[in-house]
């Protein structure tokens, strides 16, 4: 695990030390390639993001960075792929709100979210948004509340899944409101989106980018996105929150890390690119936007791994309630 005493990329490169000896691992970095595990299947949210800044951040490197898809449990089987992987930064992940705090709680595989991992850098975030099918009766957010809670336990929900963050933005929802939903679970998004066109389920939350062009289409009609702030690509939708639910936040934070062990060294040289172009590369940032995602960095890999452990802790209670309604 990396220690957090240790200096930044700030200082590192002001004391010259980006000029690395001969013995340092990172001496020769990058390396002739850069494997980038997606633990998630072609063309979901995790998929579309990560290879959006892959491909930039290949052109600053000056080295191919070869997607790999490694899909399964929550992405929990790809990322303990990377946990696993050589540490000497030829291979780096992406990983999710899914891989280290919700799919980790549920499927609880054999690597820690923190200590098993380098910290890199936040690349986006993406809202949850609540949709239903373009001939649905519920034209707002307050008409499936009144609705559901006059009628308890005759409405239903989709997900992407058992504990996956579809089904906690949905189980968050249904705390704050009171609402009685029976849910219904599948196998991944693109499922749990065709359940609510075809009207086999009353709702779901869905993550954006594997959303958004059902949207855009009017194959779903949005009804409140989950961020605190509207998104600029649907700016008619309102927030959860502007509907009524106080405090009310479920997103979806995506990341690069590397297996824990990776040198320091490398590890600030990809933060340092990666958080100079998530902040300051207006086409990345507009290739983000395109694809439903917000861009955001982090300040430093220590101030990302804090941001992890703090995910993980408030997580907790949330997806244990989750799973006991489950059984």
């Amino acid at each position: 695990m990396r220690d957090t005493s240790k200096h930044t990329l700030a200082a590192v490169a002001s004391a010259g030390a980006l000029a690395l000896g001969a013995g340092s691992a990172a001496a020769e970095y990058p390396h002739s390639e850069i494997n980038l595990i997606v633990p998630f299947g072609a063309g979901g949210s995790t998929d579309i993001v990560g290879r959006t800044v892959a491909e930039p951040l290949s052109q600053r490197l000056d080295v191919p960075i070869v997607v790999e898809n490694r899909g399964g449990a929550g992405g929990t089987v790809g990322t303990m792929a990377a946990a696993n992987a050589p540490n000497d930064g030829s291979t780096i992940a992406v990983g999710t709100t899914s891989t280290h705090i919700t799919g980790y709680l549920v499927h609880e595989p054999d690597y820690h979210p923190v200590d098993d991992f380098e910290h890199i850098s936040l690349i986006a975030e993406t809202p949850y948004v609540l949709v239903v099918a373009p001939d649905s009766d519920f034209e707002s957010m307050q008409d499936i509340i009144d609705y559901g809670l006059e009628n308890p336990g005759e409405l239903n929900h989709a997900s992407a899944g058992v504990g996956s963050t579809t089904h906690l933005a949905v189980e968050m929802f249904k705390d704050q409101t009171g609402v009685d939903a029976v849910h219904i679970p599948y196998d991944g998004n693109s499922p749990a989106m065709t359940a609510v066109m075809g009207g086999e389920v009353d709702f779901t939350f869905v993550s954006f980018p594997a959303g958004f062009s059902a949207i855009d289409s009017g194959e779903v009609v949005a009804l409140a996105v989950g961020t605190r702030d509207r998104m600029p690509q649907i700016p008619d939708v309102p927030t959860v929150e502007e509907e009524g639910l106080d405090g009310y936040e479920a997103a979806l934070w995506l990341s690069y890390v590397a297996p824990a062990g990776t040198p320091d060294e490398v590890v600030d040289m990809l933060h340092g690119e990666i958080r100079d172009m998530i902040e300051n590369d207006e086409d990345v940032r507009e290739a983000l936007r395109g694809a439903g995602a917000e861009p955001m960095s982090s300040e430093s890999p220590e101030a990302f791994t804090q941001f992890v452990a703090d995910q993980l802790e408030s997580y907790t209670p949330v997806v244990e309630a989750a799973m006991a309604d489950e059984d």
